[in-house]
């Protein structure tokens, strides 16, 4: 049922208590902070584990130890690639500068320009790939995340914006990953998620590669009693769990899923002795801590919260006066919102099932009374959600405050002034851009008015809001790669001048090609949408060669951004239909969950009726189809070339899984225990994983196959494309194997990006029979 939206509002009891195993306290002696400086409480001291070090949990990751850099300054602009893009921005607190990623020399890196244009600078020149970007509310520094080799295995770094004072804050660490979280309001911290390292015992090793004398049909499970304490089939085949306990006095029988502190006095929770047991075997299943970190280095990090065996972990905001901080937390398709009291020992005070996507999932009011969120919570579609707190931070009462009939928020973005929020809603794939007022903390009205913007190009991928006003965005679409906009005056976009034209930012002597939207029925009448692009100069009554191409996740989605892969294939004569089969986002809780337990065979026939569908309408010839996908769907390419093997004449599977067995065993552990809600219990749901993967059926392959994959993904390990290969040569089925040196899961380089969809396009020229096409540059 949905939230209800009328003026009588739902008002609470408190009935929860403080989660176990959460600590917030510092990791060792702390000094004192300097003066106007936010420094979390320290916790009532609490006597050590005998069987732990002092001061540090079982299974949590060790606290970061900065690695000082040295100092390269700004460095001025190097020859830049003709065809590049910028995205991610984050301006400093006078919205005078933005740092921001960019590609101009052929890897993203940490740029800094002026907002009204000039020239920008590159501030850490290391070929390391960023990831993410934020600049300090009081602008005394920028942080970043960057990919050593491309990998998983990532770290946080600060500069300062003068390109000084560079530093690792987290992850450096040799097997080590940290993850951006935000900052504190005054900027004098900085929230870090560290991984447990593989060095730990019982954790993942890293990306290993198939022995020549390894049997690739001989799986290895894991082991470990970490995993037997999942849900097994209970999390993955049951309709998923909306609400925490059941809830009194809500309208038409709606539960709404909070959890509210216990008064004082009020007992504790039962003993949870499955949640005891995998924190005890954290150190088989990793764990997940969040830091807080003094940039300047003159305070030690305080761990805010830690957890074994978590899937993602993520601050988003901390309060103004620094007693809540707002986490995301939980495995895919089951992500919750948490709000942490650091002034109670780390209790949870309030917690809310919130969508996929995004991490950055909300924020605080200035006073840390209303708590906005984005959030599917007992609805298929995300809306803002408007949370009342009282001043210990218990839910008072909850309602939606926007949303829209059948169309996801798919963005959301607060500045520190609180007076207007701004919105970026999903319509079938693309964006429609808004910004609403906020009414006061204690006020009844409703948010309003709103504006919209008029978007140059389809896709917003990120909103930066200045604290003083103004606002950058980052856009993309089918005509160009991404850019940076100025919505400042007026919220009319102006695009940056250190932001490629939209003549500079396509490949020369290509026109783009715009897709359009096309909705098919799969076989058991579930409808699925997507988008076809149509090569130039194509016969329009004549049906060509097609590739049936498959994004990743699954719960991603396919949106109209511009595709340098699909233009390739374009330009060889082959059109491209990128469908969204069931378990991807932007349609609706329901079809995300479409495809869990058994309902996965349903999503390997939704590629077959894909393809049958564009057959039907003329635009596909049905002897030269093809099959493609990264990630997820490099798993769904195998499975289809194995599942329907007389329907694709060849298929090109990048970073995809081939044995679901290999694939627990080998990944990440906080990917693993991701991936265990999506895909099944590597223990629980063993035949049904043995059934799902495409290596039980290698027998049936008949169609060429090439697969891609960084050498350094450890998130789907390059062994899964490796076992595959080897299986198909040794049927006799031609099958190739490219991987691509410094990269991990994405590929993030010019060059090896450049010879990925080469390959493949050569790949499928080969076997399918195409026109001629001069290659983009």
């Amino acid at each position: 049922m949905p939230l209800d939206r009328s003026e009588r509002r739902h008002r609470f009891r408190p009935d929860g208590a403080a989660a176990p195993g959460l600590t917030v306290r510092p990791d060792r002696a702390r000094p004192a902070a300097p003066p106007g400086r936010y420094a979390p409480p320290p916790a009532p001291a609490s006597p050590p584990d005998r069987d732990a070090d002092p001061g540090q949990d079982p299974g949590r990751a060790p606290a970061p130890v900065p690695v000082h850099l040295a100092d390269t300054g700004a460095v001025d602009p190097p020859s830049v690639l003709a065809v590049h893009g910028c995205w991610y921005p984050s301006a400093d607190p006078t919205g005078e500068h933005v740092a921001y990623i960019c590609d101009r020399a052929g890897v993203p890196q940490l740029w800094s320009g002026p907002a009204d244009g000039g020239e920008a600078h590159i501030l850490d020149a290391d070929p390391d790939p960023v990831t993410e970007v934020s600049w300090s509310p009081d602008g005394r520094w920028i942080a970043y995340t960057a990919a050593p080799g491309g990998g998983e295995h990532t770290r946080v770094l600060v500069v300062r914006p003068d390109g000084t004072g560079r530093r690792v804050l987290a992850g450096a660490e040799p097997g080590a990953s940290a993850h951006l979280g935000c900052w504190t309001r005054d900027g004098a911290s900085l929230a870090v998620t560290v991984a447990q390292p593989s060095g730990v015992a019982g954790a993942h090793s890293g990306a290993g590669h198939l022995p020549q004398d390894a049997d690739p049909a001989v799986p290895v499970s894991p082991s470990g009693e970490a995993w037997t304490e999942r849900d097994g089939h209970a999390t993955l085949l049951d309709p998923p769990v909306r609400a925490v306990g059941p809830r009194e006095g809500l309208a038409r029988g709606a539960r709404l899923p909070t959890l509210a502190p216990a008064g004082p006095g009020a007992p504790g929770p039962a003993p949870d002795h499955a949640a005891a047991h995998v924190h005890a075997a954290a150190t088989m299943s990793g764990g997940l801590a969040a830091y807080l970190i003094d940039p300047d280095g003159t305070r030690a990090p305080v761990v805010l919260f830690s957890e074994a065996g978590a899937a993602s972990l993520r601050v988003c905001d901390i309060g103004a006066e620094g007693r809540f901080a707002l986490l995301r937390r939980g495995p895919r398709g089951r992500r919750e919102a948490l709000l942490l009291d650091t002034a109670s020992a780390g209790r949870i005070t309030f917690r809310l099932p919130v969508a996929d996507g995004d991490p950055w999932i909300g924020r605080l009011s200035a006073d840390s009374r209303v708590l906005w969120l984005r959030s599917d919570a007992d609805r298929e579609f995300a809306a803002l959600l408007r949370a009342r707190l009282d001043q210990h931070g218990a839910l008072q009462e909850l309602f939606v405050a926007a949303e829209r009939e059948e169309t996801p928020l798919d963005l959301l973005s607060l500045p520190d002034h609180g007076r207007w929020a701004l919105l970026a809603w999903n319509v079938h794939g693309a964006s429609e851009l808004e910004t609403v007022g906020l009414p006061a903390t204690h006020a009844d009205e409703p948010v309003g008015p709103h504006h919209r913007s008029e978007l140059p190009h389809e896709v917003v991928t990120r909103m930066a809001p200045v604290g003083r006003g103004g606002l950058f965005a980052a856009l993309s679409g089918s005509r160009r790669r991404p850019g940076i906009w100025d919505l400042t005056g007026g919220f009319a976009p102006v695009r940056t001048g250190w932001s490629a034209s939209d003549e500079n930012a396509r490949p020369p002597g290509r026109p783009p090609a715009t897709p359009v939207p096309l909705r098919c029925r799969a076989r058991d009448g579930l409808m699925l949408g997507g988008w076809y692009y149509r090569a130039p100069e194509r016969d329009p009554v004549r049906p060509g060669p097609c590739v049936i191409h498959l994004h990743g996740g699954p719960e991603e989605q396919e949106r109209p951004v511009f595709s340098p892969l699909y233009h390739e294939l374009l330009g060889r004569g082959m059109d491209v239909f990128a469908p969204d089969v069931r378990g991807s986002s932007g349609w609706g809780r329901s079809f995300v969950d479409a495809d869990l337990g058994t309902g996965r065979f349903a999503a390997i026939n939704d590629v077959a009726d894909c393809a049958a569908h564009v057959v039907s309408l003329g635009y596909a010839d049905p002897l030269r189809l093809a099959v493609m996908g990264r990630s997820y769907g490099g798993y769904l390419t195998m499975a289809s070339l194995v599942w329907h093997p007389d329907l694709f004449r060849t298929g090109v599977a990048v970073c995809g899984m081939s044995d679901l067995a290999t694939f627990f065993t080998g990944t990440e552990p906080w990917i693993a225990q991701s991936a265990a809600a999506k895909y099944g219990h590597p223990e629980r749901d063993r035949d049904l994983l043995r059934a799902l993967s495409p290596m039980s059926r290698i027998d049936q392959l008949r169609a060429p196959v090439m697969a891609v994959h960084g050498e350094h993904d450890t998130n789907v390990p390059p062994t899964e494309s490796e076992q595959f290969v080897r299986a198909a040569r040794e049927r006799g089925v031609p099958a190739e194997l490219l991987t691509l040196r410094n990269e991990g899961h994405e590929f993030l380089r010019a060059d090896n990006r450049r010879l990925y969809r080469r390959a493949a396009a050569d790949w499928m020229e080969q076997h399918l029979g195409s026109g001629t096409a001069v290659p983009a540059q």
